[in-house]
């Protein structure tokens, strides 16, 4: 039920637009075109956790010269390749990028400063292991420029986190939140992960009531998936470890969202909770169709090329193994690998996919920015499908724009089949070709 919807929280899409004449986006057309958040892959981690299969390497050598070197070769050849004049929030993510020297960070937010605006109320996001070598050095990220803390607590119980392969434990996670707090108060995200092996909703609700008492104004929650390749899987497979069944995990979340609205956490997104407006305005970009640029190995970006003309977005994605990242960059500025120019339809099903996981869903303003002749309701009004979840009350279609309902949101997974498929048939009719594939530069390894 919540599998896909959930997992596809870590693998986040940003819409590519393309905006047609309307009279009233030109603010947000240009914004959304001068304007773009930033993603900064580092892709090294000290171990593999045995649920993970995120692009990331444990490194052998210390390379971080040359990788800093090169994150901010990328950034200035990346943003010299788009018409982005202002940086509003970076997040430095992983891999395991609190492992990243200090240094490194300051110098990469100096780079973006020098070839955009990067505001002076940009949020900048890092992700940190709780391990007490990520807790030493938080000081000297928030002087680097982090304002804001993302934690990997994942569990409060030492045994489970020994299951997921952490490297930390409960206490050691606990010190590192405190003491992100105290730099960066109100402004510090915790991730923790439910429908772990051999975990009961019990337990669930009693680690989670835990955890809020000590966290700050932001969690995430998301449910293990269980990925072919990793460990984990391997040991499921063999009979080693067995998850919660779906109905329990439906339960865990059902109460979790229960525990954290009894403390004064909102739901904003179908992940996400805040409390004192702590959003994560960086992840609202992708959610809200936001250029983003993306560095790094593996990282993926959405925005428009300068000097091509119109305001069609690329999606573009770099070389995935650092090595071989690395040499491209050197070579040519950047390590592009696929461009993708993005049609009529692909950018109407990211901007649904995404804008349907917001609990406020897609306003009629929004929508008619990406597709100006048919409406919400021109799409999705006559559907017998959308009638159906109507009736039943788990979707909401009306003056505001297209949304799901509370119960809705945590069966998003299973409408979106049906609104995806009613949306091609609408936008079919348009005749739109689908985007085209530009390799880039060859590199050894395509050789």
């Amino acid at each position: 039920m919540l599998k896909r919807t959930l997992q596809s929280a870590r693998r986040v899409l940003c819409p590519g637009l393309r905006f047609l004449s309307h009279a009233d986006g030109i603010e947000d057309r240009s914004r959304l075109t001068d304007h773009a958040s930033l993603y900064v892959h580092w892709p090294y981690c000290l171990r593999r956790c045995t649920y993970c299969n995120f692009n990331k390497y444990i490194s052998r050598e210390n390379n971080e010269p040359v990788m800093a070197e090169c994150l901010q070769r990328e950034a200035a050849s990346l943003l010299k390749l788009s018409q982005v004049s202002r940086i509003t929030s970076v997040f430095f993510g992983g891999g395991t990028p609190s492992l990243a020297h200090p240094s490194t960070i300051a110098a990469l937010l100096e780079t973006l400063s020098r070839h955009a605006s990067l505001a002076g109320d940009a949020e900048v996001t890092l992700e940190v292991n709780p391990t007490p070598v990520g807790t030493s050095k938080l000081e000297d990220y928030r002087r680097a420029g982090v304002n804001r803390f993302s934690i990997g607590v994942q569990s409060l119980q030492d045994d489970d986190l020994k299951v997921l392969g952490r490297d930390h434990t409960s206490l050691q996670a606990l010190q590192t939140l405190d003491r992100a707090r105290s730099l960066c108060p109100g402004r510090v995200s915790v991730d923790v992960m439910f429908g772990r092996p051999g975990q009961s909703v019990e337990s669930w609700e009693k680690e989670l009531s835990q955890l809020l008492r000590v966290c700050d104004d932001h969690v995430s929650l998301y449910q293990l998936t269980l990925e072919r390749g990793t460990q984990l899987f391997r040991q499921v497979e063999r009979g080693e470890a067995t998850l919660p069944g779906e109905g329990a995990t439906a339960e865990m979340y059902r109460r979790a969202r229960a525990i954290l609205h009894q403390r004064g956490f909102l739901q904003y997104e179908v992940s996400n909770f805040a409390r004192n407006k702590a959003v994560s305005h960086h992840n609202m970009s992708y959610w809200q169709g936001r250029q983003y640029i993306g560095v790094g190995p593996g990282a993926h970006g959405r925005f428009v090329v300068a000097g091509q003309g119109g305001d069609v977005r690329e999606a573009r994605t770099q070389t995935l193994e650092p090595n071989v990242w690395i040499w491209e960059v050197q070579q040519r500025g950047h390590g592009t690998r696929r461009r993708i120019k993005l049609d009529h339809l692909e950018l109407l099903e990211e901007v649904l996919v995404m804008g349907m996981r917001m609990t406020e869903g897609i306003s009629h303003k929004h929508w008619a920015l990406f597709s100006p002749q048919l409406g919400l309701r021109d799409v999705f009004g006559t559907s017998l499908d959308v009638q159906d979840f109507l009736k039943s009350r788990r979707l909401i279609l009306d003056h505001r724009g297209l949304r799901c309902s509370r119960e809705g949101l945590a069966l998003l997974d299973s409408m979106l089949p049906a609104l995806l498929v009613e949306l091609e048939g609408r936008v079919r009719v348009s005749g739109h070709a689908r985007g085209q594939t530009t390799p880039a530069a060859t590199s050894p390894r395509q050789r």
